[in-house]
């Protein structure tokens, strides 16, 4: 790196400057596969330091890397190609609620979860609701477009985004949106930031929408002997006149792990089960779920399980919270996915998983958010056997091409970073990768913003889980 460039970050980061090798090892990684080392890390706790920093960059055209807790499973923050880490980390100071116009401000570095907390507290509720909650930063969720269990029924990220400070590739502070839920002056700027994965701008705060929290909820569990019966449940649930707020499946193999893992009482023999949740008002909720079950006996379903009181509900979704801890007892590492198909199509998602499972002898277990088809394949594998990891970057990339083939998309929520580049002309087409290619090239000409994601670079066709 330029050493021009460094003296001119000392001077204004100090000792938020980080250049030692141990220190920038540790920014090399995140949730998904890779290890790059950047030429350094700047905590940044202001616009006006980010705004430096993009500066610096864009004069002697380094690369710039925006991060915050480094929960990203696609590779989001991934320093691929050297230069700078933005760590958001640390910047967690503005955290600010207006209750009465039904918004939230909140600068990049604040914990997802923290958002819920301050809302819930004057009985209000921000959706969006990713697993990783309790420790990813509201700023990793905007670049990703982070989902959750609640997607079905109100959305993602970007549903409640409706305001943004950025700074620009060459520097400049720009404001999108406002504090307005109705807004359509313009280009829709916010909604093109949100889910660009920190390749168009740099995200410094965020205003976000809330809403009414739910006066209560009601939790099932229904059990199936077969995936193609719970295909066509969720569908039948969903066209009842009811929308569920969640809607979770775990195929067979889930449910062994998590029986193994915590020993609770759960159906090992069935072929999958269907957590369902509704809310809103205490005295429509059992009539919904009447709902419900009536129209699961219509296609004879009639094994459901409604939870009795909170501390029955909260058991069974600690069935789904323990998915992801339970695979990970292996001591292997857990390759996280994220295909999307329609809805009608889950259980061929399902059976193809299968066979593929048989196919390359791996060990896949398959849950997700049923009601909007974004399933989690996930594989445990041992990195350090290269016959087997060569095996998952076959079986992956066979899932990524059956879930486009099925009318799906390569991402519901965790983007598309390095994990999965080389499958987006799949689902765009070369022309799509052009179109997309040329916003890019507009907002960021010297391609110093996350380089190296979301778009395929010559030669990328596959799938690496190892650097070469």
């Amino acid at each position: 790196m330029n050493n021009n460039a460094m003296e001119k970050l000392k001077n204004f980061m100090g000792d938020r400057l980080l250049t030692e090798i141990d220190e920038r090892v540790s920014y090399g990684y995140d949730g998904s596969f890779g290890q790059y080392l950047p030429d350094c890390v700047v905590q940044v706790l202001s616009t006006e330091e980010v705004q430096q920093t993009v500066c610096i960059a864009n004069e002697y055209e380094i690369p710039l890397y925006a991060r915050g807790a480094s929960t990203s499973l696609s590779g989001g923050p991934l320093p691929v190609h050297g230069g700078i880490v933005l760590d958001f980390s640390q910047w967690h100071s503005k955290l600010e609620i207006y209750p009465e116009d039904l918004i939230i401000k909140a600068s990049p570095g604040v914990i997802t979860g923290d958002i819920h907390k301050l809302a819930e507290s004057y009985n209000l509720m921000y959706p969006p609701d990713p697993s990783s909650s309790s420790i990813c930063t509201i700023g990793g969720n905007l670049a990703e477009n982070a989902g959750g269990p609640r997607g079905v029924k109100y959305g993602v990220t970007k549903d409640y985004v409706i305001g943004l400070e950025i700074v620009t590739a060459d520097g400049k502070v720009l404001k999108t949106g406002g504090n307005t839920v109705k807004n359509v002056t313009g280009y829709d700027l916010t909604k093109l930031i949100i889910g660009s994965e920190g390749t168009l701008a740099i995200i410094t705060e965020a205003t976000l929408r809330l809403i009414p929290k739910p006066l209560d909820t009601r939790t099932a569990m229904i059990i199936f002997d077969d995936l193609y019966t719970a295909g066509q449940s969720i569908s039948k649930i969903l066209t009842s006149g009811v929308r569920p707020s969640k809607m979770e499946i775990l195929d067979r193999n889930a449910i062994n792990k998590v029986v193994d893992y915590a020993g609770l009482d759960l159906p090992r023999e069935a072929a999958a089960i269907l957590l369902v949740e509704v809310d809103g008002d205490p005295d429509v909720l059992s009539k919904e779920l009447d709902i419900v079950q009536e129209a699961l006996k219509k296609i004879g379903v009639d094994d459901i399980q409604i939870a009795s009181d909170k501390e029955e509900e909260a058991r069974l979704w600690q069935v789904r919270k323990l998915v992801s801890p339970a695979i990970v007892t292996s001591g292997y590492t857990k390759i996280s996915e994220d295909a999307t198909v329609p809805l009608s199509k889950i259980p061929d998602m399902f059976r193809k998983i299968d066979e593929i499972k048989r196919k390359y002898n791996l060990n896949i277990v398959v849950f997700g958010h049923a009601g909007d088809g974004n399933l989690h394949p996930t594989i445990n594998t041992n990195m350090r056997d290269s016959d087997e990891v060569g095996r998952v970057e076959d079986a992956v990339e066979e899932i990524f091409k059956y879930a486009i083939e099925l009318g799906g998309t390569l991402s519901g929520e965790h983007g598309i970073g390095t994990m999965k580049k080389a499958f987006l002309a799949n689902e765009i087409s070369d022309d799509g990768v052009l179109f997309q290619k040329a916003i890019k090239k507009a907002l960021d000409p010297k391609n110093i913003l996350n380089p190296g994601k979301i778009f395929p670079e010559p030669g990328e066709k596959r799938l690496v889980l190892q650097n070469d």
